[in-house]
């Protein structure tokens, strides 16, 4: 009977072990895996900075019309990411309507880039807030995530030349965005 005992003991640390083994194997094959997957990741979403090309893109704003970033070369882009329940973007949002009136006609465009909202929220939010410039939806968060947008708002200022030449995160001034405005005006 002790045998049995000693030989079924025996047996159970075996097992013991065996389970072990492949737990810990497991574990090291989930690492190896999420590391690559990491890595292809980070090489899809360069980080952007300033002196980079804008990289271009197509969104639809509200009156189903589509905008290209390419289109608006030889402008100065002000690049806005935004989302309605942002507090910040909300207290931007006119600043950024009243400077547009000022700058349009001196080739400064505002492209205000709402982050996968519906289209009744951004048309609602858009109205309340008096917005005139296009206000495109990133409905898939392609462009979000090419731009490498964490906090919203986020501005890119883009020149002429369609370099990024200033990355703001975080709210504006009306101040502050006048002296964007200027330092992205054509010629």
């Amino acid at each position: 009977m002790n045998l049995k005992r000693g030989h079924f003991t025996l047996n159970n640390k075996k097992r013991n072990r065996f389970i072990f083994r492949v737990i810990t194997l497991s574990l090291l094959a989930a690492a190896i895996v999420f590391t690559i997957y990491s890595g292809f990741a980070k090489e899809k979403y360069n980080v952007l900075k300033v002196g980079d090309y804008a990289p271009d893109f197509a969104l639809v704003d509200l009156d189903g019309i589509e905008h290209k970033l390419s289109e608006y070369k030889g402008q100065g882009v002000f690049l806005n990411f935004w989302g309605t329940w942002c507090a910040p973007c909300k207290k931007e949002m006119p600043a950024m309507g009243r400077q547009y009136e000022v700058y349009k006609d001196q080739g400064v465009q505002i492209l205000a880039v709402n982050i996968a909202e519906s289209d009744f929220k951004v048309r609602t939010f858009a109205e309340q807030y008096g917005m005139t410039f296009p206000t495109l939806i990133d409905k898939t968060k392609s462009v979000m995530q090419t731009y490498n947008v964490k906090p919203l708002p986020t501005t890119m200022l883009i020149n002429p030349e369609g370099k990024i030449v200033r990355i703001i995160t975080g709210e504006m001034s009306e101040s502050d965005i006048e002296g964007y405005m200027e330092e992205i005006k054509p010629g």
